[in-house]
């Protein structure tokens, strides 16, 4: 079992003509995922790295079968691409544009209520089951296959944290980046409740950051249903009150959504809080 994907999935590549979107299709058909194709308006009966392009996600999946979009469409247009998506019957769509207007993404969120399809991000690094399917921009090489479950906000932490851990000898069943935009997809809540039910996932990381309550919820639902160890890590501790870092979610507004206060909450519902990431990779080794 794995968590939202696997060896099986099929992926087509929404702006699969494009500089990222051709760059990153090659790198996850080198991981061996399945990219059965692609979906560029008015290139349709061309090929791309060997796989057919199609005009619309509908006559990609009506050809191939695929049952996960991954978007790489400008942030004017990517929208349209996730709603195409799921009325095309994909199940679960990666987007990883950034910059996507919020009026959109609530029209997105709104549409997709009552739908079975699922998203994660927008801007997100994607997700990985090590040594079974790679859906993203995630640099595959630092990926361990293992028994911890590792689920973030920020990209470039997650980056961190698999390095650290894969070169601690601690292998991940699963990584999923959220992204870190105020309107997005599938929350930490979502993705522990994966984990949680992911007999190949032991113990869980998860790394958080300044801005928003989604880990304070995510804090809640741990206490009161996760049996799995979780462990946190919170970014942003030194960000300004009222400024914005990074991430379009990562503002501290009213006092809420510190780090300590994050961390002070995660603790109180008993998920340990490391100050650094390393810290995390010795407390899983039982060093700390």
């Amino acid at each position: 079992m794995a968590v939202f994907v696997d060896e099986n999935t099929k992926v087509i590549v929404c702006g699969i003509t494009g500089k990222q979107g051709m760059f990153h299709a090659e790198q996850m058909l080198n991981y061996n995922t399945k990219v059965v194709g692609g979906v560029t308006p008015g290139k349709g009966g061309t090929t791309v790295l060997g796989v057919p392009v199609f005009n619309s996600v509908k006559e990609a999946v009506k050809a191939t079968g695929a049952d996960v979009s991954l978007v790489f469409v400008p942030a004017p247009s990517a929208a349209n691409s996730i709603l195409e998506s799921s009325d095309a019957g994909i199940r679960m769509s990666v987007c990883i544009t950034e910059g996507i207007p919020i009026m959109d993404m609530m029209h997105v969120k709104s549409y997709l209520r009552d739908k079975p399809m699922i998203l994660l991000g927008p801007n997100c690094p994607g997700l990985i089951m090590p040594g079974k399917c790679k859906i993203g921009i995630m640099p595959a090489a630092i990926h361990k296959p293992g028994r911890v479950g590792v689920v973030s906000r920020s990209g470039t932490l997650t980056y961190e944290m698999i390095k650290i851990l894969s070169d601690n000898g601690i292998g991940q069943s699963g990584v999923v980046g959220i992204g870190g935009d105020p309107i997005n997809g599938l929350s930490f809540t979502d993705v522990l409740a994966a984990f949680a039910a992911d007999p190949e996932t032991d113990s869980v990381v998860m790394i958080g950051e300044i801005g928003g309550t989604g880990e304070e919820r995510a804090a809640d639902w741990v206490k009161q249903n996760m049996k799995k160890p979780v462990y946190g890590f919170i970014g942003g501790k030194t960000a300004p009150p009222g400024r914005r870092m990074g991430h379009a979610g990562a503002i501290i507004s009213g006092g809420q959504g510190t780090a300590a206060a994050k961390s002070a909450y995660l603790e109180k519902c008993g998920i340990p809080v490391r100050a650094s990431l390393d810290a995390i990779a010795s407390f899983l080794l039982g060093l700390s």
